[in-house]
């Protein structure tokens, strides 16, 4: 965790309703970190549907299999995060830490192991010592209440500069229904079916199979279209929690996600992810530049993300931006390589809303001045236009900086 915030994190923190059924609380465990938390408790009601989206990374940690594993139940009653130690690549022991923590937690919470979730994050290869939450767990489990988003943000932060949390509301049936969300996530971003750890909670009555259609479906164009630095994490978890408690207030109980009466809460729950992936984005290790990139005019919308996506990724592109150099020819490039339908003569590439390169060549109207003017922006827009079709797809990452190296160059160590 950085002791200074991003110059991009957000100017403000929304405040962060109560959620019936949810209740959270925070220690210090001593994973890794000194003198501060580094553990999470969140305890929910009995009857709390659950639903997650995990890495894809054939090197999964153990408790990103442990989730996969007891997900298939669709209740939860408990969740355990911890920070400074991702649990991943740590074999039998990985396992055995996982079956322990479960074990400490179901007994805390007064259920079963098969209803606990777990997650970590922070350096992979190092065994995780679970004993460390005996007791800890406990405790928590007593003195957890239903409130304090933030701290719990900031339990699971390791190279985050600044905890990540959002909030909607919106009318489902009769009541208000509320969802709150957190993330974690500076490095090792370009997630493929979630972030590197995101929790989202609701009191919505929504069953758990509805509730994974909504997750899925709302995380491909929110945290799967975020990238920092081309890195997919063996940890990369999103659970959402759904504890039902506004159906006493009159929100219908849905079973699935087709139902009309969702129309306002769907939008209301991916503008939460969206939310919090753009705050993944902004908090990139080292970054000073927030970068969108659009590309239109593609054969697909999976063309346009393909081609948006090898833009982002580019360290040429984003040590450019770092430089504040509108430097087309390596978006040319990262066109170029993407393995995407694209024709040279037909490309059009604007940054921050100044077109510099038309029809296969520098714009006729092209004003150095003022593009490097517009470069010194805190967020950049890199539209590209290929005229080929009415794909069109956008992604959000952020420049490369020599910080980024620095803190990873000793991140381990």
């Amino acid at each position: 965790m950085s002791s200074s915030v991003s110059p991009l994190a957000p100017k403000t923190v929304p405040a962060m309703p109560v959620i019936a059924g949810i209740r959270l609380a925070t220690a210090e465990a001593g994973i890794r970190y000194k003198n501060r938390t580094d553990v999470l408790l969140a305890v929910m009601d009995k009857g709390t549907a659950v639903a997650g989206v995990f890495t894809r990374s054939k090197c999964p940690s153990a408790p990103v299999e442990w989730c996969r594993a007891k997900l298939k139940g669709g209740k939860a009653r408990a969740l355990v995060v911890n920070s400074g130690n991702a649990n991943a690549f740590t074999g039998k022991t990985g396992r055995a830490s996982t079956a322990l923590t479960a074990k400490i937690a179901a007994k805390a919470v007064g259920c079963s192991e098969s209803e606990i979730f777990l997650a970590s994050t922070g350096v992979i290869g190092e065994p995780l010592d679970a004993t460390k939450f005996d007791g800890v767990l406990g405790r928590l489990a007593e003195t957890a209440e239903p409130g304090d988003y933030l701290a719990a943000a900031k339990a699971i932060m390791t190279t985050d500069t600044f905890p990540k949390v959002a909030t909607a509301t919106v009318k489902l049936g009769r009541a208000r229904v509320t969802i709150n969300g957190m993330a974690k996530g500076a490095g090792m971003i370009a997630p493929d079916m979630a972030t590197m750890l995101s929790f989202i909670f609701t009191d919505a009555p929504i069953a758990p199979a509805a509730l994974q259609t909504l997750l899925k479906s709302g995380v491909e164009d929110t945290f799967n279209a975020v990238t920092i630095d081309g890195d997919t994490s063996t940890s990369d978890t999103l659970l959402a929690f759904a504890t039902g408690a506004a159906a006493a207030h009159g929100a219908p109980k849905i079973s699935r996600a087709s139902d009309p009466r969702l129309k306002a809460f769907v939008k209301a729950f991916n503008q939460v992810l969206a939310n919090l992936a753009e705050q993944v984005a902004r908090d990139g290790e080292g970054a000073r530049k927030l970068v969108e990139i659009t590309v239109e005019g593609a054969k697909t919308k999976a063309s346009a993300r393909k081609i948006a996506m090898s833009i982002a990724n580019s360290p040429l592109v984003k040590t450019a931006i770092a430089g504040e150099d509108a430097n087309w020819g390596r978006v040319v490039m990262a066109v170029g390589k993407a393995g995407e339908p694209a024709d040279r003569d037909k490309l059009s590439i604007s940054f921050n809303g100044i077109r510099v390169a038309r029809s296969g060549a520098r714009d006729p109207d092209y004003d150095e001045a003022q593009v490097s003017e517009a470069m010194k922006a805190p967020e950049i827009a890199i539209k590209v236009s290929l005229g080929l079709g009415k794909g069109r797809d956008r992604v959000l990452t952020c420049d490369l900086t020599k910080e980024y190296v620095a803190i990873n160059g000793d991140y381990r160590s």
